[in-house]
């Protein structure tokens, strides 16, 4: 993929506000004000590559002169790493026994401002944000993200306590997904934008907890968030938004279709220019394998030899016999079928009956695919290793690993 490049981000600023309602002037994004709403940022709290485009893109933005900041829930593990942590208001939020506290401070790796929601009720949970420890969803989730999402809008709209005012409000994923909802007739609102980075995950949730928890009956109508009698937090990210994306054209193009719009796709079409698809980018100053101080031996096309040594590393520290001829096949990432690890688990066996073969497995998933892939690994030890937890390996696996 390539890399956030400075006209990458212009032309992902100029589309997305090119048909805003929101007055200001766009034409260069200098002093632009953007508020990246997420609910996973790296190095921050982890489960996929939404961490990544999280802290990447208004890292980038920034460097391109806007003043792009970025707000998330205040998980343990996200406070313990915020630089310069400081308390700069509290709020009241409907359907809250205390005051929110809003944590303002720096990201671990770069001068790009951090907002944290502390709501320990809601958040101060360790571990994964989305599931409890037997991998099931957490049972007040629409509660939790509800009040990440209302504090969002409020802070769109202004705080003379933080006195800042963002111009954009950027949404990813359907934990945001009714910030724009809120905000529709607020006025003089910023400019809201929402990318999916997955459609299959949408936040769905019954018509009990939509009355429960306390959202405006006009709301609940099939223009609003109803969706096949369920409330769907992400189709209030795609309605309510000035403009929404996704993070490629294939994938833009994909989800307008029955097979791949997970029952979205209807709507996805109908809102029309609305929507498009911008290429993810990378870091390439954090992944670049001739400056990475997290692998063992640094490389480059010049000198593409010396990776063998990542791989003897690789080797030793999932156990795997040590051999510079090993064809080691890596894979870190969700294990669920949408990413087509069933398609990997059905040819796995036949693969690792060639002893050159080698398998690491990084991965958390469905209890079911994850026991399949324990027993592939173990029926096929010592040539594999399967680690059922994310970790910080993926530098050293993509270093190591001749096939990823």
């Amino acid at each position: 993929m390539p890399p956030h490049s400075p006209e990458q981000i212009q032309g992902f600023i100029m589309e997305q506000l090119s048909s805003s309602p929101s007055s200001f002037n766009v034409a260069t994004p200098q002093g632009l004000r953007v508020l990246v709403a997420s609910s996973e940022a790296h190095p921050l709290i982890k489960t996929g590559g939404l961490a990544d485009v999280a802290a990447s893109l208004p890292t980038a933005l920034r460097q391109l002169g806007c003043d792009a900041r970025l707000i998330l829930p205040a998980y343990p593990r996200a406070a313990r790493q915020l630089r310069e942590p400081k308390p700069v208001c509290e709020l009241r939020m409907p359907g809250c026994r205390a005051n929110v506290r809003i944590l303002a401070g720096l990201h671990p790796d770069h001068d790009l401002p951090v907002y944290l929601v502390d709501a320990p009720e809601s958040f101060a949970r360790e571990g994964n944000p989305y599931t409890d420890l037997s991998g099931r969803d957490w049972g007040d989730n629409a509660e939790r993200f509800l009040l990440f999402c209302r504090v969002i809008a409020v802070i769109a709209q202004g705080l003379p306590a933080m006195n800042w005012q963002p111009e954009v409000l950027h949404g990813n994923d359907w934990q945001t997904g009714l910030a724009p909802a809120l905000l529709q007739d607020v006025p003089n609102r910023p400019a809201t934008v929402f990318t999916i980075h997955n459609l299959a995950y949408q936040g769905l949730f019954d018509r009990a907890t939509y009355e429960r928890i306390g959202l405006p009956p006009a709301l609940w109508s099939l223009s609003g968030l109803e969706f096949h009698q369920r409330l769907s937090f992400i189709k209030g990210g795609i309605v309510f938004s000035d403009r929404v994306n996704t993070v490629s054209p294939t994938y833009a193009a994909e989800v307008r279709t029955p097979r791949f719009g997970c029952g979205l796709d209807g709507l996805l079409r109908q809102i029309g220019g609305r929507f498009s698809g911008i290429l993810n980018g990378i870091d390439y100053e954090v992944w670049n394998p001739d400056s990475d101080p997290l692998i063992l031996q640094r490389y480059n096309r010049e000198h593409f030899g010396l990776k063998v040594e990542n791989k003897l590393d690789l080797q030793r520290e999932f156990g795997l016999p040590r051999s510079e001829d090993a064809f080691v096949l890596g894979y870190i990432g969700r294990l669920v079928e949408q990413k087509g690890v069933d398609l990997i688990l059905a040819i796995l066996p036949e693969l690792l009956r060639d002893p050159r073969v080698q398998l690491i497995v990084v991965a958390a998933g469905e209890r079911l695919t994850e026991q399949a892939a324990r027993h592939c690994c173990e029926i096929s030890a010592p040539n594999s290793a399967c680690l059922l937890v994310m970790t910080n390996a993926a530098h050293r696996i993509e270093a190591g690993a001749t096939c990823f």
